[in-house]
């Protein structure tokens, strides 16, 4: 089985998951067209169809739910052969992959170069992380390491050292009647819909986006999202306003949106986290290199 088969095999099981070609695409960083050209692939080599899909809908047939389950095991022991084998070629014994929730990843590179000039024997990975289902990434050994904002109170996981904390911004489209002022307080934020995650747990996200104002009205979480364009297209359409960290304004700069500092909201934390039975040698040198060299000045 050559490496394009088995990233196609990749992109079976992904969306067998997902039953979503956008999500499927994004997690894996190809095309929505990468991904159907893989399935229908499979399909003319199989002789059937492993997936039933419309207009509104992906769901895998019987075909398709028999395969997810015989190539599950299949596929992960072939990836995990494949990779000892790359690290064993470079001289590597081992990858800590770090899945990132914010986008500054200049200002976070030190904690990296850093780990990687200590221990040039391990592989660092880095990706951006999806919005749906956040911890799930660590439980089902995706990832080694989350950056997520704080705090993360799930019985399972261990939460490291603090890696940054940010001042908070919203962003608003460019014709919103709050682009009139210079900046905004949370009382005023709580006027207007924003934007919720259904998968993430109700205290995380709250604490990214309260569920009161200061003087304890609602705020209305009624803009699902999935991922980060969908925030950006609830607030250009004025359907939503967005609260972000900072860093947001400056890695994210568009020409049909503004960010106003939120005046009154406490800085933002960000810091790892890791399955707490899936610990080893490499997550706790990540760890020690971060309380090294200490949080981001901010």
């Amino acid at each position: 089985m050559g490496l394009v088969e088995l990233r196609d095999i990749e992109i079976f099981l992904t969306l067998a998951e997902e039953l979503h070609f956008g999500r499927t695409a994004e997690r894996l960083h190809v095309s929505v067209a990468r991904v159907s050209q893989a399935i229908k692939k499979q399909e003319r080599a199989i002789g059937a169809e492993l997936f039933a899909r419309n207009s509104h809908s992906v769901r895998l047939t019987r075909l398709g739910e028999q395969l997810r389950d015989d190539l599950r095991q299949v596929h992960e022991g072939l990836a995990q052969t494949l990779e000892r084998a790359r690290q064993a070629a470079r001289g590597k014994t081992g990858t800590l992959r770090v899945s990132l929730f914010p986008a500054n990843i200049q200002e976070l590179r030190r904690y990296g170069d850093t780990f990687r000039a200590r221990h040039p024997q391990w592989e660092l990975r880095l990706r951006m992380s999806g919005y749906q289902d956040p911890f799930a990434q660590l439980r089902n050994g995706e990832a080694d390491i989350l950056v997520t904002w704080l705090p993360v109170e799930e019985p399972d996981l261990t939460v490291g050292p603090v890696l940054f904390a940010e001042p908070r911004v919203l962003a608003v489209a460019n014709d919103h009647a709050l682009t009139r002022w210079s900046s905004v307080s949370l009382e005023a934020v709580g006027d207007f819909q924003h934007v919720a995650l259904d998968s993430a747990p109700g205290y995380w996200f709250e604490n990214y986006v309260p569920k009161l104002t200061p003087r304890g009205r609602a705020i209305d979480h009624a803009i699902s999202v999935e991922n980060l364009e969908d925030a950006f297209m609830a607030t250009v359409l004025g359907e939503a306003v967005t609260l972000f960290p900072v860093h947001v304004r400056w890695y994210y700069p568009r020409p049909d949106i503004t960010y106003l500092p939120v005046k009154d909201m406490a800085a933002l934390p960000f810091g790892l986290v890791w399955l707490s039975a899936a610990e080893n040698d490499m997550i706790r040198a990540f760890a020690d290199v971060v309380r090294d060299l200490g949080p981001l000045a901010g």
